[in-house]
């Protein structure tokens, strides 16, 4: 396949962290969302996994970009050639002749009509013939393997790099939905920040993260906790090198904040859900998807405080963009879910 087909098609889940494709039903890429630009010319580098290791190390020739803030895209130019670059990568590994894409493209939920408009003219302009949209929590849902179809109330919690997109979804619509602007990217700020004013220690975007990803954690006390995570870097004052070990508590702590606004944004939407979707939430429980569902503790805290059961879904990182291929080869049975 492929050498002559004339309308190849795509799923693309497009992340503020990481922007998976799908092709097939395989998941073909799967890399940072980042790209990396000469300074001058804006002439793409590197897209993906090679620009996210030149983040934080680029000498004043190359500038790396991610383009897409808080869930939406922030900068057009960069967001249009990294989606290029990124086809192009999939075209390699499968020897594609492309002259026109389908593509289905997942959005949050709370996107204004310019937010749409712009992921449609840079999916357009990265060679999309077709271009349709689907809403996050939505492809969630489909990845999950839940039957939005039905005449029946669940609740997603789609926490991703860049905003928490929670939703009830019954007969194939979006009943009521809440869209926050605080998810993974705020805790790795919110890390960053600790670090400097607890530790007196500068960190990097990419090391805070690995701090999230080793210790992080939603709760104060963990049946399975994980060891400290040993940090290297300078001291603010003296430029000196420190060696600092972080606890899963200490890190509890300090994303304490982001978290409550996570709560409280589910706790909105549960008062916004009518009585009858209601009763089915607590019967079914509430799903969590997106890297944040990783988040040790988090479907425990979120359990306890609610008074609703959370359940981890199987593969929450590639939970929306797996839902986001089922829409692509049901797009006809799923039309009405996709703008």
């Amino acid at each position: 396949m492929g050498w002559f087909s004339f309308t190849q098609e795509i799923a693309v889940d497009l992340g503020t962290a990481n922007t998976i494709i799908i092709h097939d039903d395989k998941i073909v890429i799967d890399e940072p969302s980042v790209v990396a630009l000469e300074s001058k010319t804006g002439k793409l580098i590197a897209v993906g996994e090679k620009a996210r290791q030149m983040r934080g190390k680029n000498p004043d020739n190359i500038m790396t970009v991610r383009p897409l803030r808080d869930g939406v895209i922030a900068d057009f130019k960069a967001a249009e050639l990294m989606i290029s670059g990124l086809i192009k990568m999939v075209s390699s590994k499968n020897h594609w002749f492309v002259p026109s894409l389908r593509m289905v493209v997942c959005i949050p939920s709370g996107s204004t009509e310019v937010e749409v408009r712009a992921v449609r003219d840079s999916s357009e302009h990265a060679g999309g013939r077709d271009v349709y949209m689907i809403q996050e929590p939505m492809a969630a849902a489909l990845g999950i393997g839940l039957d939005v179809e039905a005449p029946e109330g669940n609740m997603i919690v789609d926490i991703g790099g860049g905003s928490t997109e929670i939703a009830v979804i019954s007969l194939g619509g979006i009943v009521c939905n809440k869209s926050i602007r605080i998810a993974g990217d705020d805790l790795t700020d919110d890390i960053l920040e600790h670090m400097r004013r607890a530790h007196n220690i500068r960190v990097g975007e990419r090391t805070a993260e690995l701090i999230k990803i080793n210790v992080g954690s939603a709760l104060t006390e963990l049946e399975n906790p994980p060891e400290d995570y040993v940090v290297h870097g300078p001291n603010q004052m003296t430029a000196l090198p420190m060696e600092v070990a972080v606890s899963y508590q200490e890190i509890s702590h300090c994303i304490e904040k982001s978290i409550s606004k996570i709560e409280a944004a589910v706790l909105s939407a549960l008062e916004q859900t009518p009585p009858e979707l209601y009763a089915d939430i607590v019967k079914n429980g509430i799903w969590l998807a997106g890297g944040g569902a990783l988040l040790r503790g988090l479907d425990k805290r979120l359990s306890d405080k609610i008074g609703i059961q959370f359940k981890i879904a199987d593969d929450p990182l590639h939970s929306v963009a797996k839902g986001t291929g089922v829409a692509l080869k049901n797009i006809g049975r799923f039309s009405f879910l996709i703008r």
